[in-house]
């Protein structure tokens, strides 16, 4: 090979390795364990958390009081506070005034079953 075809080569290597690192590979949403998405998906509309948040596919979920809940599960942190990882945020939506207290976020009496299957559609959300 000629020294300009290697430095083509070289050059292009150099374009796709700046290519990938601009584009990271997307993490895998976290497993719900006990979860259900579909059901997650109408308790959501049910517990009419759609009045604060936006939610991607649940009936009148055009909040905007709390944050958009749209790809969720690509979020790093629940509440800008804590990791996000399935028993945080089974917590989080179960019991959010315990997690911090004086939070916007209400307890709405959801239980754990439930907050599980919600869990598990925001976590579909990518």
């Amino acid at each position: 090979m000629h020294i300009q075809q290697i430095a083509l080569h070289a050059a292009g290597a150099c374009g796709m390795l700046l290519l990938c690192a601009c584009h990271p590979a997307k993490p895998a949403a976290p497993a719900i364990d006990g979860g259900n998405a579909r059901q997650g998906q109408q308790l959501l509309a049910q517990y009419q958390c759609g009045s604060c948040h936006r939610i991607p596919e649940v009936d009148a979920a055009r909040g905007s009081a709390g944050p958009s809940l749209e790809r969720f599960a690509l979020r790093s942190y629940i509440a800008g506070r804590w990791p996000n990882r399935q028993e945080v945020l089974v917590r989080w939506i179960a019991d959010p005034q315990t997690m911090a207290p004086g939070s916007l976020m209400p307890d709405m009496g959801v239980s754990e079953r439930d907050a599980r299957h919600m869990a598990a559609y925001l976590y579909s959300l990518e």
